[in-house]
């Protein structure tokens, strides 16, 4: 198992312990949870999001994974690209998506871009569907 698998591993526990069930692209059924994290989900300009995040079946946010020990610090630019990156036919709350993550498994940072002082900050858990529909 390489690296990243292990880290995606880890990921899609930590989510599905806050509520969130994780799929992959190719099965995707927005209707069976309020929260769906869709691993693999192919954005605009040909780049991928490790995990789309949707509330309600709108896209909300995403999930940057890197394999543990990775510095964190300064892969918010790499999700930041994908918040802007989302196909028009994609139901979402607003655009850009307003909620970003970079974890490796043992690190969770977040953002949430309507912050007039938005920036990465340390979480220890990814947050429940119910607390970002809010």
């Amino acid at each position: 198992m390489t690296p990243e698998q292990k880290t995606r591993k880890l990921i899609d526990k930590q989510l599905q312990e806050a509520g969130w069930e994780v799929q992959d692209y190719k099965n995707l059924n927005l209707s069976s949870n309020l929260g769906i994290a869709v691993r693999e989900f192919p954005l605009k300009g040909g780049i991928t999001a490790d995990y789309l995040l949707f509330v309600n079946r709108k896209a909300v946010g995403v999930i940057e994974a890197k394999p543990e020990g990775t510095t964190l610090g300064g892969v918010s630019e790499q999700s930041q690209k994908y918040l802007e990156a989302l196909p028009e036919n994609i139901p979402h709350y607003k655009l850009p998506l307003p909620f970003s993550y970079e974890a490796s498994g043992t690190e969770i940072f977040f953002r949430d871009i309507r912050d007039p002082d938005y920036r990465s900050r340390r979480v220890f858990h990814f947050h429940k569907p119910e607390t970002l529909q809010e």
